[in-house]
């Protein structure tokens, strides 16, 4: 094998660095030397509106892109479900590694679980997705905005401005706060968003070099899942702009998943969609989530009156 220099892409959020301090970690173990470039997004300069209203979540990736398209960085690191669905003409998802939990976590210094709420607690997440399936779960609370870093959402909730915040489990088990951790929401409950869980790592298309030193950190698993997940959201327009959940697992070679449409008014029942199918390439897994994207357009339609 041969040794190269690499330069990591990340934003500067203590979580990020995290990811990918972790990626320079076994990518030095294959002996290649590795720095790290941390810049801000503006989608961690913007917190004052919802990620819908100002542009979605490839504000979080921009900036890393054109540091790769300027040759500043060689692979960013990204959490899979900040990155778009359509990459730019040029850039690759070169490799998926092995998912963290994939669940939304309840986070609350006085409340065991959302069911321990009082009539109109208050609750937050800036999430469409969280939002809607926790209008379905509790159509009392009363759901706020929750911007920010993990740090600063945290510290929003101890400053006592929420009752309980829904966060991923994964950022907080990969920063150690699992203690912050007070239930798990089952996926039945709470189905997380495409690619929670997962880190993708972004490459410039034409980089060969990066592309092969990364396929030893491919979790073959998790790719043909999230595959199949973000083909969901890719047919039904997903962006952070649409409460879209969806999520697959890999039992042997078949391959399950379930996705569920929701109104974040709450004036709409959740519609659900799921299949199961042997798969052995992401082009399978890919198809199946097709699939599962088709049914729930039919049904979205059906509730809304509208055809897809």
């Amino acid at each position: 094998m041969v040794a190269h220099t690499f330069t990591i892409a990340t934003r500067e959020s203590r979580l990020a660095m995290w990811q990918a301090e972790h990626v320079k970690a076994l990518l030095q173990q294959q002996g290649h030397t590795v720095h790290l470039l941390g810049m801000t997004t503006k989608g961690d300069q913007i917190l004052d509106r919802s990620l819908s209203k100002v542009g979605g979540k490839g504000l979080f990736v921009k900036e890393l892109e054109v540091a790769l398209e300027l040759g500043q960085a060689d692979l960013a690191v990204h959490s899979l479900k900040d990155v778009p669905m359509e990459l730019p003409e040029g850039f690759s998802l070169a490799c998926v590694m092995e998912r963290e939990d994939p669940r939304d976590a309840w986070v609350s210094s006085r409340f065991a679980s959302v069911d321990a709420l009082p009539q109109g607690a208050v609750v937050g997440t800036s999430s469409l997705r969280r939002v809607a399936l926790l209008r379905a779960l509790r159509p009392d609370l009363k759901v706020e905005p929750l911007r920010g870093n993990l740090d600063t959402r945290l510290k929003k909730l101890d400053d006592g401005h929420y009752d309980g915040i829904v966060l991923a489990a994964a950022g907080l088990k990969r920063l150690g706060l699992g203690a912050r951790i007070r239930a798990v929401f089952d996926p039945e409950q709470m189905l997380p968003a495409a690619g929670q869980g997962a880190l993708g790592i972004e490459v410039r298309s034409s980089r060969a070099d990066v592309i092969q030193a990364l396929q030893s950190l491919v979790h073959t698993p998790t790719l043909l899942a999230v595959s199949a997940e973000r083909a969901v959201s890719r047919v039904m327009g997903g962006s952070c702009s649409m409460p879209l959940a969806a999520y697959a697992t890999l039992a042997g070679d078949v391959l399950s998943i379930r996705a569920t449409w929701g109104d974040p008014e709450g004036m709409q029942p959740l519609a659900h969609a799921h299949a199961q199918g042997p798969v052995a390439d992401c082009a399978a897994a890919t198809l199946l989530g097709e699939q599962v994207a088709q049914q729930l357009q039919i049904k979205v339609g059906q509730q809304t009156g509208t055809k897809d």
